[in-house]
């Protein structure tokens, strides 16, 4: 199920609308924006870095956990996409909410200098592990990684998260266990399993 709405029409050209896309993996929330377009430089991971310090705090103290933010070009446009979380999950609203608050905020800032397409979203059940708490709230859960390099003669291990200890993780896998450490982890996120 797919809906557009159109929430406001703000000053500096800038117009907002919210694609939602509904079904049993939950809702996304898609705002766009139209900006100024200005000279891109190669501060990818730095402008993710710049709005998550800026928002992150703040959301906080809105009771939301900043899960993620993810700054990259997706069909030749520019996408910063925030990924946020609470207890009992994120409502449709909750995305208006942040949007409405943070949207002209990152514009101020001016940590994006040219056009790009805001999108705020709860972080999905295949939520991504980022952070150690993240890791100690998903012992016993089923996890996929992704080393930097090889480990083992491998760098993509799917399996049952069965400890973090001292930056290792113990992961249970269908052949037995391995220990990966966290530094050399490139990426990690939640499997979600269906239980009929």
């Amino acid at each position: 199920m797919v809906f557009t709405i159109a929430l406001r029409t703000s000053c500096n050209n800038k117009t907002i609308n919210i694609l939602v896309c509904s079904r049993e993996a939950g809702l996304i929330a898609r705002f766009f924006f139209t900006g100024r377009i200005g000279f891109m430089s190669s501060r990818v991971l730095s402008i993710a870095e710049q709005v998550a310090d800026l928002v992150g705090p703040a959301l906080e103290d809105m009771d939301f956990e900043l899960v993620d933010v993810e700054y990259l070009s997706r069909h030749g446009k520019w996408v910063l996409r925030l990924y946020i979380d609470k207890e009992g999950g994120v409502t449709l609203d909750d995305c208006a909410r942040v949007s409405r608050e943070f949207g002209d905020l990152i514009d101020v800032k001016d940590i994006i200098i040219h056009k790009y397409v805001l999108e705020v979203s709860s972080p999905g059940l295949d939520r991504p592990l980022k952070k150690e708490k993240d890791l100690e709230h998903a012992i016993g859960k089923k996890i996929k990684v992704k080393t930097v390099a090889p480990v083992k003669g491998r760098q993509n291990y799917t399996g049952y998260l069965r400890n973090f200890q001292k930056g290792i993780l113990y992961i249970e896998l269908e052949n037995g266990p391995v220990h990966l450490p966290w530094k050399e982890v490139e990426k990690a996120n939640l499997v979600y399993e269906f239980n009929p």
